[in-house]
């Protein structure tokens, strides 16, 4: 690995793009903008990392959807939350964050079986999570009337800081039993 203070340029330019672009940036569209070579990056990201290590940065990098974001460090987004968070957090209702549950942890699946896990009509959750690009639609289920298959998106992804649906929360055995359809 170079020394750190070798990285120092390269560190400025990559800080500099993720900077810029408000969603994460792909290694590849890094390598592009930027001009360095493939060989080098990880050993750029791993000091970036290191460097917002420090207690005396608010930021950190994250690596998220395949690419990489500085977002606020964990122990700020409470007090930064009531001024950056309204965007979706009043949007999001028990029964929405219920259904994105539901659709998270046993995707993909159709409108009928959210609504048969949840006991309640799921159309306007459906219709509040796609606006929000939450979900999507994911492909249709091999079954009579072709229906909608649902899943979530990058921007699900993104807004609860997770690189992948591996990273949700592992569920006891009474929760796992909560997303199981019924019959």
């Amino acid at each position: 690995m170079k020394g750190k203070m070798m990285l120092d340029k390269e560190m400025s330019i990559i800080e500099s793009i993720l900077f810029m672009e408000t969603e994460p940036v792909t290694a590849e569209r890094i390598l592009k903008i930027s001009g360095l070579s493939k060989n080098i990056l990880p050993d750029v990201m791993e000091a970036l990392k290191e460097h917002y290590q420090d207690e005396k940065h608010g930021i950190e990098l994250l690596e998220l959807n395949n690419g990489y974001i500085l977002t606020p460090k964990p122990n700020l987004q409470e007090q930064l939350k009531e001024h950056y968070s309204k965007k979706h957090e009043a949007k999001l209702s028990r029964a929405a964050l219920e259904t994105l549950a539901i659709i998270a942890y046993s995707q993909p699946l159709t409108k009928a079986e959210i609504e048969n896990i949840r006991g309640v009509s799921a159309e306007g959750m459906l219709r509040l999570l796609i606006k929000l690009n939450f979900i999507k639609e994911v492909g249709k289920k091999d079954a009579p009337g072709k229906p909608v298959l649902y899943g979530t998106t990058k921007d699900f992804l993104s807004y609860f800081q997770l690189k992948s649906i591996a990273d949700l929360p592992k569920l006891n055995e009474l929760e796992t039993e909560r997303f199981e359809l019924n019959g």
